[in-house]
């Protein structure tokens, strides 16, 4: 229970710092929809993702209403359709993702996730299908959202399907040039997929996920530079260590926040409540930025050196603040560090602070990884999948969730903006260094070996 002097805390969040629920997705399982026939498997689809999440918004919107506090997006979120639709073709799954597309428009979501293909070890046709389909499938719906995992710290990285996987960001950016390239920005690359994410666009019910399930994704990063300038404020020196401590208390206060609310939306539908995604998740707009919080603990701005060790600093306080919150922590939870989607860290690339190569290396510490980074579209495939192969070598190595979501806008160089609007944002592209040096090592394909480390049973 919240003490009397933390409910008014939490009120001061809600009305002046940006405290909100960034999404309450609901995840529906598709299996028992699946059928060999197309036509059938969609009319499935399409009944019975309208029957659990008809009245899924309004719920949504009743309680946020309840207790003043608005829920941002409202998503869905459903079972792998690489497993469940394996045994169409590249343009029958097209046909999935323009269904998944029409009954989120009819239930009123904001997304749909799960256009998905885990793809680690190896392929089968049916998951080859799916990549090729991903291009059209983003450039021709509104709403649909796709992830694949190719690596993970089990079995090692599936360097044929990150090969493929620059392919078809290239397409997918060509297909959507009119608007800078954004069906990429429903598109991420994954090592060590959760089965639970909230967030798009990497959201996806898992294989051993219940039938129907709210996962709520909270967020605050307006939250917790405040809560670190008033403490500031009152004692300009601080150490990192105290500072770290007020963090985790924000944190545990939001993540309270998120979980009364996903239980009673869980609770209003009749489905079972799965857990809360505590990351720190930006928007656009100022004061709600995660790279902020990097200036109010002292730095010039996210980039400089002493960014790492920062990011580790705010990830580890806000993990234990919402563990200590919930028992039912998952997603991924920590510190996202989007660039479009982050004012603060957009300026940072615009001012040369932050490059794609500082970047990489703050992942080895953040909750995702390469996300919403804008590249000229002259780069190569192949470069893309190396970008690609990095990142996903620094989740399997260090056993943890990485990701890409990169964007190569056509007709742009290095310096020029993107546009993406709403909560996409704009970005400046960043440059990438030698494009087309790295086309001999990612056509060897094959599987990198899982490191040592996975040898744990």
């Amino acid at each position: 229970m919240l003490s009397e002097t933390e409910v008014l805390q939490l009120l001061e969040m809600v009305k002046n710092e940006h405290l909100d629920v960034r999404t309450v997705t609901l995840g529906v399982s598709l299996f028992d929809c699946v059928s060999h026939l197309i036509d059938d498997f969609r009319n499935r689809i399409y009944d019975k993702i309208l029957n659990l999440a008809e009245n899924f918004v309004s719920t949504c919107d009743l309680i946020g209403e309840k207790y003043g506090i608005a829920i941002v997006n409202k998503r869905i979120s459903v079972s792998p359709i690489g497993v469940c639709g394996g045994c169409f073709n590249e343009k029958e799954l097209i046909l999935v993702a323009k269904t998944l597309d029409q009954v989120a428009e009819k239930v009123g979501v904001d997304f749909i996730g799960g256009f998905t293909s885990l793809v680690e070890k190896g392929m089968t046709p049916g998951d080859k299908n799916l990549i090729k389909a991903i291009p059209h499938a983003l450039s021709e719906t509104q709403r649909v959202c796709s992830s694949v995992n190719v690596a993970s710290s089990k079995v090692g990285i599936n360097m044929d399907a990150v090969y493929m996987m620059g392919k078809a960001i290239k397409r997918a950016a060509d297909l959507s040039a009119d608007r800078d390239g954004i069906s990429c920005a429903k598109l991420c690359v994954f090592a060590n997929i959760p089965e639970d994410i909230p967030f798009m666009a990497g959201a996806y019910l898992g294989t051993g996920e219940p039938d129907a399930v709210i996962n709520v994704g909270v967020s605050g990063p307006g939250v917790v530079k405040k809560a670190i300038d008033r403490a500031i404020e009152n004692d300009p020196k601080l150490t990192l260590g105290r500072l770290s401590e007020i963090i985790k208390r924000t944190a545990y206060k939001v993540t309270r926040v998120g979980e009364i609310i996903g239980r009673e939306v869980a609770e209003k539908l009749g489905v079972s409540f799965g857990i809360v995604d505590l990351s720190l998740a930006p928007t656009p707009n100022v004061g709600d930025s995660v790279g902020e919080i990097f200036e109010s603990l002292g730095l010039k701005s996210i980039g400089v050196p002493g960014s790492t060790a920062a990011l580790a600093l705010i990830n580890d306080a806000v993990k234990k603040g919402g563990s200590f919150a919930s028992s039912h922590v998952g997603g991924l939870s920590g510190a996202f560090i989007p660039v479009s989607e982050d004012l603060n860290i957009a300026d940072a690339v615009a001012n040369k602070f932050l490059s794609l190569e500082k970047l990489e290396a703050l992942t080895s510490v953040c909750s995702v990884g390469l996300d919403m980074i804008a590249i000229p579209g002259d780069v190569p495939a192949e470069t893309i999948s190396a970008i690609i192969a990095d990142e996903m070598a620094i989740g399997v190595i260090n056993k943890k969730t990485t990701a890409v979501r990169i964007i190569p806008v056509p007709g742009k160089k290095a310096g020029d903006k993107a546009y993406f609007g709403g909560l996409l944002g704009e970005a400046t592209i960043c440059e990438v260094s030698h494009p087309g040096c790295s086309n001999e090592f990612i056509k060897r394909g094959g599987r990198i070996p899982a490191p040592i480390q996975s040898l744990t049973n």
